[in-house]
């Protein structure tokens, strides 16, 4: 892919810049030693093995203990319990998708058109929500919280600066909700494991809803 263009020229976007680094701040892991952060990383990974070798129901204390080589008290004091473990572990998925977003490579990252870049968040959103769904189920907010998370903040915030850059004219702060809707992990949870949709067709469906709240037609 080609090399990333100075991202947000205009003052108003280099304000939302900033905010999204606000929101992508981990202050579970700024204030850990060095050797430490190294630990936590291990056990992530180790916890994310588990889940692609055998689903979020495979992740327990002990599990993550064994396969990281430790004993089971440095995994409770790491994260104090089982739903600790799954909420660190989507969170450092959580942060590896908002350094993509903020610095990495176009489309996804900064240098591609608004509109090419909301095509490709979506599908980035959808594939990564289908590889680690029964993890963000388990994440899901409650009610009240369903719209402040940070990790869902960080994420509206990002379309509504590609929304403003695309169609200047339009109420982004409604319009960003409408296509945050469409990746909502409950709802990929029923189209592609009740309704049996693959998700190529969520992609496909991603495009022609871009397509047409931003009038430019489907991508060549």
């Amino acid at each position: 892919m080609p090399a990333a263009l100075p991202p947000f020229p205009k003052p108003q976007q280099d304000v939302d810049q900033a905010e999204l680094l606000q929101l992508g701040v981990d202050d579970g892991e700024s204030g850990l030693r060095a050797d430490a952060a190294r630990n936590r990383a291990r056990l992530l990974e180790a916890a994310a093995r588990l889940v692609a070798e055998h689903g979020a129901a495979g992740v327990t204390m002990e599990a993550v203990a064994a396969a990281a080589s430790v004993g089971k008290g440095t995994v409770f004091r790491r994260f104090g319990d089982r739903t600790g473990l799954l909420m660190a572990l989507l969170d450092h998925s959580e942060k590896k998708f908002q350094a993509a977003l903020l610095g990495g490579p176009p489309p996804l990252g900064p240098g591609a058109p608004p509109v090419e870049r909301l095509r490709a968040f979506g599908c980035a959103v959808l594939r990564r929500t289908a590889d680690e769904l029964e993890l963000q189920l388990a994440a899901e907010p409650s009610a009240e919280r369903r719209f402040t998370s940070p990790p869902r903040r960080f994420l509206r915030h990002h379309v509504a600066l590609l929304l403003r850059q695309a169609l200047p004219d339009a109420d982004t702060e409604l319009l960003v909700h409408t296509l945050m809707a469409y990746l909502d992990p409950v709802l990929v949870h029923h189209l592609t494991r009740q309704c049996r949709m693959p998700l190529t067709r969520l992609e496909a469906g991603w495009l022609d809803l871009v397509a047409r709240v931003t009038r430019t037609g489907p991508p060549s």
